[in-house]
């Protein structure tokens, strides 16, 4: 019975992983298939065709290393990074609502974002275990910071 509730525990440990990677598949097809509000908010931001798809290049990336348990901790920091941008960019240019969407989009950059947060918090000590050696190598140290 312990065995049962370490997995069930383990599973229910990454749904914020799947949930953020069903998001960021769910917007592909809009992405991909030059929907008008995709096209919309990349030509008012400047970058419309090559950051319409290069966003969607990058999201279909990091959905696919969210649900890998081994690499869930790098599509969470690239999702994070590419929400980052779109939380930006709603903040900066769009506004909250694009094309009466009710604010939409922004809640969902928001979500991702959470999620993807939660699983580099999860996550952590595998994340250490990839970036204190970095960090040494950038500071000139030779044992880990």
């Amino acid at each position: 019975m312990a065995h049962e509730n370490k997995k069930l525990k383990t599973w229910a440990s990454r749904i914020p992983a799947f949930v953020a990677a069903v998001i960021l598949l769910q917007t592909l097809w809009f992405k991909f298939t030059g929907a008008p509000e995709s096209v919309y908010i990349f030509s008012a931001l400047g970058v419309e065709p090559w950051g319409r798809i290069g966003s969607g290049i990058a999201e279909l990336i990091a959905a696919v290393l969210l649900v890998m348990p081994r690499t869930s901790w790098m599509g969470a920091a690239l999702a994070l990074g590419i929400m980052g941008g779109a939380i930006l960019s709603h903040f900066a240019w769009l506004g909250i609502e694009v094309m009466n969407d009710g604010g939409t989009l922004f809640m969902l950059a928001l979500a991702v974002a959470a999620c993807s947060a939660f699983v580099l918090w999860r996550e952590h000590a595998v994340v250490l275990l990839y970036v204190q050696p970095l960090m040494a190598r950038v500071t000139g140290r030779n044992r880990p910071v």
